[in-house]
């Protein structure tokens, strides 16, 4: 007998008012006065700086300040709000950068430190008048205090925005900032009179908005890309990137070794899936498992290369790895294949990259899937500075939480450590994507492979690539269907195969237990089952590699129960939840192992403050032991975050920032008492507080293990009769049956 996940545990939540909590001051690193003395000079040179820029590279005479924070005050309750609302200033944006502050808060905060770097907007006029006003500042104001914050001013200058390009190409990409009320295309105008004179064609057939970023393709010489950048609301300037993935590292071989197709129907004709990749020859031997093919641009031809790369990675999302001369496992579900890849997608189309963006933009707008694989994107490893109009339009697609899309992490792990090149490559970077990895062996002995890009990723999104999945290596490779009508093989690796395996085990649990599971939450049951030994190195392999036997997904064993909380979160809100467990006292020791899963909204332009949702997740597990005079449990950190975020990031709170949040522990029976999760969903944006923010979709999965307990998944049912199992919908074929 299987025991089965048991859902419909958030019917145990209820609202609870907000913990009361101690209020100590604040340490301020620096007095107003001592501020003044080395602030007000900046903001003179600043000016003199603006001074100098034409009214066409300060568009309505705005101008762009940054405004570098002490790392003390990098929590989103420090925000100056009152200093910008009495100067007339706006914040456009921010980054994270990484200083040596005049004087540090603690003795425990490291000599170099990340900080937040804001992006201030303001007319000339009032730039100008900032030092007169800081002047006279008074100690104990709002605004006095919001100056105290800053360790650093300095005007933005073509120097931040430029990204100085590699090779010889002509052309670029451009991130132009958003005023409030702006529309695209009033920013776009302001900027084509100015790319002119700086004798570049803006391509307006390339134009994408992100939050309050427009993203522009254009087209000039290098040479001039300096006087470009001198735009005031430019955010960055870059080479335009290459598309990678198209290819596999290593071209595929086909081997005489055939293989046979699986003679069974998928498991459920249920879940939508799809691929965006390279297209399928006319004739292949998946067509009885390809729903429907579709091609973005009709008009296009297809190129072989991309087409293997494209039936490969159906394969591996259909079938996993096929062991040569065997039987292929029978799919999970059907696969739509979309071509966003064609003879126009070439290497010589400098357009090629906002060209296939637009592809999958509309693929995702379409809102017709629940899972998709995506094994292609910029060649370009993330930057902690900026984010990449393809992670920004991408993610934003996915904040609702209705469509899990697998993104292969790249293959470029091998290239320089110092320089960053071997990072996750965007659109891995996003925090509402499932980056994934590649192991070298689908065996119990397993390591990153060599070419799979490491993180870590930026703040928020830290553990990236999220996992890994078998992706071959030279010793052991992933074999899939060749091209052909007759099932034989190809030999290949690469992260491009590893992100639709891992996929097909989310569809696996959609497959088998239906509707009553969000992606969200199998997304999160994934990163929850990942195997992850003591050897392995997080920034190479994120939380583990990913279970590719659905046993291990769905059911556990006599002695473990699994259970899932599925639902929305209100802004500003405590929601408690009781994790159910049996009537029974619980002898022995017993393991409470957790994962949050939760899809965001996204900010852009504030690489500091990516994500607009986070959560503070408290731990209390024996509702009996509470300090004299408190009014709640006392607290237990499950998600212990020390031993990847530097004593700063603890200190700023930031890991209530990054949608995952994942830990556990083994606990003696009987300091386990009625145990829950208190939960607040904290809400920003651009960085602030905001009180005007949407419901967010949450996924919790609680595995409980008590070996000295018998049974404990029907002791927990027994307790909790709301709880249900969530039964296979389809007859399920067990690992080993």
């Amino acid at each position: 007998m299987s025991n089965y996940l048991i859902g419909k545990a958030e019917l145990l939540t209820y609202p609870i008012k907000a913990p009361t909590r101690d209020s100590p001051g604040k340490a301020h690193p620096y007095s107003l006065n001592e501020v003044k003395g080395w602030l007000i000079p900046e903001l003179h040179k600043s000016n003199e700086y603006f001074s100098a820029l034409t009214a066409r590279e300060a568009p309505n005479d705005v101008a762009v300040i940054k405004l570098t924070l002490h790392p003390a005050y990098i929590a989103k309750s420090y925000f100056p709000r009152a200093l910008l609302g009495q100067t007339g200033l706006v914040a456009v944006g921010s980054k994270t950068v990484r200083i040596t502050p005049r004087k540090r808060s603690s003795t425990r905060m490291p000599e170099s430190v990340d900080t937040t770097q804001l992006l201030i907007a303001g007319r000339r006029a009032h730039l100008r008048a900032l030092p007169a006003f800081t002047e006279q500042l008074m100690e104990g104001t709002q605004e006095a205090l919001d100056f105290a914050e800053i360790e650093e001013i300095s005007p933005m200058t073509e120097a931040d925005r430029l990204k100085p390009p590699i090779g010889e190409s002509e052309v670029f990409e451009v991130g132009l900032h958003l005023l409030p009320g702006q529309s695209s295309r009033h920013a776009l105008g302001d900027f084509l009179v100015h790319a002119h004179a700086c004798e570049f064609a803006v391509n307006e057939q390339y134009l994408f908005e992100a939050g309050a970023l427009v993203f522009v393709a254009v087209e000039g010489s290098a040479s001039n890309l300096a006087a470009l950048a001198r735009y005031s609301l430019a955010r960055v300037v870059r080479e335009m990137p290459k598309l990678r993935g198209v290819r596999p590292t290593q071209r595929g071989a086909t081997i005489a070794v055939p293989f046979s197709l699986p003679p069974a129907e998928p498991l459920s004709l249920e879940p939508k899936v799809a691929v965006l990749d390279g297209g399928l020859p006319a004739n292949h031997v998946l067509q009885p498992f390809v729903r429907k093919y579709f091609e973005s641009d009709v008009t296009a031809q297809s190129v072989p290369g991309y087409i293997e790369h494209g039936l490969g990675v159906t394969s591996a999302l259909l079938f996993g790895p096929i062991a040569p001369g065997s039987t292929a496992e029978q799919p999970y579900a059907l696969v739509d294949h979309h071509r966003v890849l064609d003879a126009e997608s070439n290497q010589e189309d400098p357009y090629e990259l906002y060209r296939t963006l637009g592809h999958v933009e509309t693929v995702l707008l379409s809102r017709q899937y629940q899972f998709i694989n995506l094994s292609l994107g910029p060649d370009l490893p993330f930057e902690d500075t900026d984010i990449h109009a393809w992670t920004a339009v991408i993610d934003n697609l996915l904040s609702d939480g209705e469509t899990l899309l697998a993104v292969a992490a790249g293959n470029n792990g091998e290239r320089d450590e110092l320089t960053g090149l071997n990072r996750i490559q965007v659109p891995a970077d996003g925090v509402n994507t499932l980056a994934v990895g590649a192991a070298d062996s689908a065996s119990q002995q397993w390591n990153r492979a060599s070419y799979s890009a490491m993180g870590p990723g930026r703040v928020p999104g830290r553990r990236k690539p999220d996992l890994v999945a078998f992706g071959g290596s030279g010793n052991e490779y992933f074999h899939h269907a060749a091209p052909g009508t007759v099932p034989a093989l190809t030999a290949n690796l690469g992260t491009s195969f590893a992100a639709p395996l891992a996929l097909r085990s989310a569809v696996g649990i959609r497959a088998a237990l239906g509707s009553d599971i969000y992606p969200l939450t199998a997304r999160a049951i994934l990163l929850h089952t990942c195997e992850f030994g003591e050897h392995h190195d997080k920034d190479h392999v994120g939380w583990g590699r990913v279970p590719t036997d659905l046993q291990a997904l769905i059911a556990c064993d006599n002695h473990s129960a699994r259970i899932i909380y599925q639902g929305k979160l209100a802004p500003g809100k405590f929601l408690r939840a009781p994790l159910p467990l049996p009537d029974q006292i619980l002898t022995g020791s017993v393991n409470v192992r957790a994962t949050f899963c939760f899809a965001s909204p996204t900010d852009p332009q504030d690489a500091s403050a990516y994500t607009k949702a986070g959560l503070t997740v408290t731990f209390r597990p024996h509702e009996e032991k509470k300090k004299e005079g408190a009014q709640h449990a006392q607290t237990f950190s499950l998600f212990p975050s020390s031993e990847w975020r530097d004593e700063a990031e603890l200190r700023a709170d930031l890991g209530k920032w990054e949608t995952v949040l994942h830990g556990e522990h083994t606990f003696r029976g009987t300091s386990l008492l009625r145990p829950i999760f208190d939960i607040h969903y904290n809400a920003r944006d651009a960085g602030a507080p905001t009180s005007h923010a949407e419901s967010i979709p949450y996924a919790l999965i609680v595995t409980v293990s008590a070996p000295k307990f018998a049974n404990i998944h029907q002791a927990i049912l027994d307790a909790h009769e709301v709880l249900q199992v969530i039964e296979p919908k389809v007859r399920v074929r067990l690992h080993g049956s």
